[in-house]
């Protein structure tokens, strides 16, 4: 009996399978064709430039003071607000100057004593002179009185040498500062004790002018110092150089400052050669240790060649661009990069005004891929100013 059921159930299944294969396919649907992906193009933009050189900086005081007492004693007086502007030779702090006067005051009266003692013997050797002229006292009485004098006078010296320095003490309990500026916070309240040329009180910087300290890279210096040597480009420290000066809180430069400085080495450590440029601050606006960016000039205008920052990808290291031919395909061009110049950048070397450079979808389009141009090239707002200025541009490269 158990035999006889799985037979008829082996059947049943075969019957079903049989059927069940026989039932039509259902038919699939036709795959629509891939669509082009859309992109945006730009031609390339003529302009006649002047070539430069960005470089990132800090401000830094001209001129900076530290404050330090000049004599040991207790402070007794901050004669500022912290954060004020201070001139030269204007008190900003007092030290108890008692012990001082005292010191100086003691001292007076040494000289005082020691000129009367001069003046005596003085007198004593003036008498002893003529004495000896008339033969009444002896040639060792006469040298005796002159002895005498000799040491009171350098004694007196000494002690005039003595009160000066006292009188010098006493000044140094007023402090002040040698250059006007901007004081710090004080950082020693009345009360306590200051060692003298140890304990710091203060620090005075100036701000108008103000210097922007930045660092040129190797290749960047021999480049500039080549084209010194061709005379394509005039030294700082034969011209006065004119350097546009950004602030972080800027899109474009504002301010102007003066190369003035290049240093006389380059640093082994870094491979870099510190360079700064004078800013005038007239309204105190900058401040030391903020960050600024330098774009320093170099050479002649001369007509480049710009595209859009967001063109530009980078492969290895190496810049390139995507561009769209006639055939409205994907191409990869390997560019060489020059300055910002705003939203765009500089080609050295890899394109002419007439290429089709893509400026979106980047990430999606790959070479050889066939895109659809979202703006067409007649139409591009860069292509009438491009090819105007083109002809500018291809007789600069014939000469």
């Amino acid at each position: 009996m158990v035999c006889r059921g799985l037979c008829w159930s082996g059947i049943l299944l075969l019957v079903g399978l049989h059927f069940g294969g026989c039932q039509p396919t259902p038919p699939v649907a036709p795959t629509a064709a891939k669509k082009p992906l859309e992109v945006d193009i730009r031609h390339p933009e003529v302009r006649t430039l002047v070539e430069h050189e960005e470089f990132a900086g800090r401000l830094v005081a001209a001129e900076g003071v530290e404050l330090k007492a000049r004599v040991s004693g207790e402070l007794e007086k901050v004669l500022f607000r912290d954060g004020d502007d201070v001139r030269a030779g204007q008190p900003l702090f007092e030290i108890d100057a008692r012990p001082y006067q005292a010191e100086l005051d003691r001292t007076s009266a040494v000289v005082s004593q020691l000129e009367a003692r001069v003046q005596k013997l003085s007198r004593q050797e003036t008498r002893a002179k003529n004495l000896l002229s008339r033969q009444s006292i002896s040639q060792e009485d006469y040298e005796t009185a002159a002895f005498d004098l000799s040491e009171a006078e350098s004694g007196l010296a000494a002690a005039r040498a003595a009160h000066d320095l006292a009188r010098l003490n006493l000044g140094f309990t007023q402090i002040s500062s040698r250059i006007s500026g901007r004081i710090s916070r004080h950082l020693v309240d009345p009360g306590n004790l200051v060692q003298a040329d140890h304990t710091p009180l203060a620090k005075v910087v100036s701000l108008d002018p103000i210097h922007a300290y930045f660092d040129v890279d190797e290749r960047t210096v021999l480049r500039l110092q080549r084209l010194i040597q061709s005379g394509k480009l005039a030294s700082a420290r034969d011209k006065e150089i004119v350097v546009d000066v950004k602030l972080a809180d800027e899109d474009r430069s504002e301010l102007q400052g003066r190369f003035n400085f290049v240093d006389n080495e380059v640093d082994a450590s870094t491979g870099t050669l510190l360079a700064r440029a004078e800013i005038a601050n007239p309204d105190r606006m900058l401040t030391p240790g903020l960050f600024v960016r330098l774009r320093v000039p170099v050479g002649d205008p001369q007509p480049v060649m710009l595209i859009p920052e967001e063109a530009l990808s980078s492969d290895q290291g190496e810049r390139f661009v995507y561009l769209v031919n006639g055939e409205n395909k994907v191409e990869y061009r390997r560019v060489k990069v020059g300055w910002r110049e705003g939203g765009l950048r500089v080609i050295r070397e890899g394109l002419s005004v007439e290429d089709r450079v893509v400026t979106s979808n980047l990430q999606r389009i790959r070479p050889r891929d066939e895109v659809q141009v979202r703006v067409p090239a007649a139409t591009d707002p860069a292509v009438s100013q491009s090819q105007s200025q083109g002809s500018s541009l291809d007789s600069a490269k014939s000469r």
